[in-house]
């Protein structure tokens, strides 16, 4: 069994011998707010784990600024970015890094939501609005879109998109399924779902 933690180390416990302890690997500096947050994808070859790491050297602390939702935390180039792990060794296989935010005021790198996976592909969703595809073999970004801005609504609804955090993305029948809303503590807020198909639309 495999497990990621706010601390950021990803464990491997063995449940058939009282969970024994397999291997450890550490992925990030860990903080309340850092580490592995919400889950991550197995493929049957890999572990895709995403890093948060919002506030790495005080959060969790006695240091720490107090946050309130939609506040954006101190500026952070260091974090976020996606691991591929051996699930025998716990050896990284790769990691490719958040892109960096290009001195967006209020961005953070930090990929906190809940990774996806479907056969070649790997999904993971950033405080800064972004929906990223993986190629799970290399860890290249093959597909990027902002999901943080307005949209017309099926519903006449006015829509706006967010952070992606706590749940990850849903592949079902052809479509990726996610909500862009997410406005805890550093995210944006919004109120959309969206749907993504093969063909656009």
């Amino acid at each position: 069994m495999i497990a990621g933690q706010k601390s950021g180390v990803v464990h491997a416990v063995d449940p058939d011998r009282g969970g024994e302890i397999l291997w450890q690997t550490r992925v990030g500096k860990g903080s309340a707010l850092g580490g592995v947050q919400w889950g991550s994808a197995f493929d049957g070859q890999r572990v895709y784990v995403a890093l948060s790491d919002v506030i790495p050297e005080t959060a969790g602390t006695a240091a720490a600024p107090p946050l309130v939702p939609g506040q954006a935390p101190p500026s952070n180039a260091s974090g976020g970015g996606l691991f591929a792990l051996d699930p025998a060794s716990g050896q990284i296989v790769w990691t490719t890094p958040h892109p960096g935010c290009s001195g967006q005021p209020g961005c953070s790198p930090a990929q906190s939501a809940a990774v996806t996976t479907i056969p070649g592909i790997v999904f993971s969703g950033g405080i800064d609005g972004h929906l990223r595809a993986y190629a799970s073999g290399t860890g290249a970004i093959v597909w990027d879109v902002d999901t943080a801005q307005p949209y017309k609504t099926v519903n006449g609804v006015t829509g706006n998109g967010g952070s992606l955090d706590g749940p990850g993305p849903v592949v079902v029948g052809g479509m990726v399924f996610v909500n862009s809303v997410y406005a805890f503590v550093a995210g944006k807020p919004g109120n959309v779902l969206l749907a993504f198909s093969v063909d656009g639309r």
